[in-house]
């Protein structure tokens, strides 16, 4: 601060000692004007430089302006953009409020949130084409951050920087039935069934389809069948999937909206948000299910160009706290916080489950990609089949 305060001194006693010149210029103008052609051009043409290093210095001496340049001096307000999947938008929307007040309490400045929410793959290609400038992203699962770390917008190592391997919120695969549940569905393999019309969006553009497909042929494996079995299967139950939309929430809003189809195969969270805003319908969670782990990320290159990466750091660290944690329980995620976790009236939602595959299980993301969901692996080949 003292620098700055003997900057503004020196631009003061500057801006005196032009006027001073510029007011004896004017008091001998009689004499100027009769002086010398020469003279005279040389005088009023260094008068007009005066006035307009006076007009600029005033300009750039807007307090303003130079709080934005000057290192250490805080802005009043930051922006953070946050790019995430369908799903988390009724999660953010309660945490994100107490984030800011939060911050504004123990710095003084304002946090805006700039959101967009939509299918997980086509967030992440938005970040890397550049539609969206996201400080932070909040996917659906690892592969979609992964291609924001092959793009250059991501550090290596971002799975090591935050708890739980960065995974900021979890849930399991629940079965969503019609009232009085008709089909008597109870198990996966009653989706497999002739006349039963199944909801699931496309594991091609939906992190939650990935997710759904993994627990399906985790089921099959699960009751002692072999891979062969596993696609014979899944392909079943695909052929009575009519229409694979492009998010999970798309898909729930044609199950419960639309009402289109017997039984939906969607987020644990997404059924016990609709059931606390008024939508309840009976659903089942296998007790054989698969770990739906959802990362976060500091987008690195433009938070370095934004100036944001202490505010998102925090932001982060906040989705972690028991505070946040119970933000996301309430509404249905399953808590990383065990004393979270062990809150009576929160515990009481969550059905137990069996047997809970995860991605880790499986080799990892890297290899599950390969196998099933890169060109012409399993997924790819199933959906073929199932249309044929």
């Amino acid at each position: 601060m003292s620098k700055l305060r003997s900057g503004v001194l020196n631009q003061i006693q500057g801006k005196s000692v032009l006027l001073t010149l510029a007011a004896r210029i004017m008091k001998h103008r009689v004499q100027i004007l009769q002086a010398n052609p020469l003279v005279r051009t040389f005088i009023l043409l260094f008068v007009a430089g005066i006035s307009l290093s006076l007009m600029f210095s005033a300009c750039s001496s807007n307090p303003s302006s130079n709080a934005s340049r000057i290192p250490g001096v805080q802005q009043a307000n930051v922006t953070l953009n946050l790019v995430s999947f369908s799903v988390t938008q009724a999660a953010h929307e309660k945490i994100i409020p107490r984030f800011v007040e939060k911050w504004k309490q123990e710095h003084n400045q304002t946090v805006r949130f700039n959101t967009s929410y939509g299918a997980s793959g086509p967030q992440a290609l938005a970040v890397i084409e550049g539609g969206q400038e996201a400080d932070i992203v909040h996917l659906s699962l690892a592969p979609d951050v992964k291609k924001l770390e092959q793009a250059g917008f991501i550090q290596p190592g971002w799975e090591k920087k935050f708890p739980n391997e960065s995974v900021a919120s979890r849930s399991v695969v629940a079965i969503v039935t019609k009232a009085g549940n008709p089909k008597r569905i109870k198990t996966w393999a009653d989706l497999a069934k002739d006349g039963v019309s199944v909801g699931t969006p496309n594991p091609q553009t939906s992190g939650g389809g990935r997710w759904n497909f993994l627990a399906l042929w985790n089921a099959a494996l699960s009751n002692g069948g072999s891979e062969a079995k596993a696609r014979e299967f899944v392909t079943k139950i695909y052929r009575n999937t009519p229409v694979l939309p492009e998010s999970a929430r798309e898909a729930t809003d044609a199950f419960f909206k639309a009402k289109q189809g017997d039984a939906l195969i969607t987020y644990e969270n997404e059924v016990i948000l609709k059931a606390l805003n008024g939508q309840k319908l009976p659903y089942i969670i296998p007790e054989t299910n698969f770990s739906i782990d959802n990362p976060i990320a500091i987008v690195d290159k433009n938070v370095d160009k934004h100036g944001t990466r202490q505010v998102a750091q925090a932001f982060i660290e906040f989705l972690y706290t028991s505070e946040a944690q119970q933000e996301f329980a309430k509404i249905g995620y399953r808590p990383l916080n065990d004393s979270v976790a062990q809150v009576k009236e929160l515990k009481s939602q969550f059905v137990p489950v069996k047997t809970l595959a995860t991605a880790k299980g499986y080799g990892g993301w890297a290899e599950i990609e390969k196998k099933f969901f890169s060109e012409n692996a399993v997924a790819n080949r199933i959906l073929q089949d199932s249309k044929s």
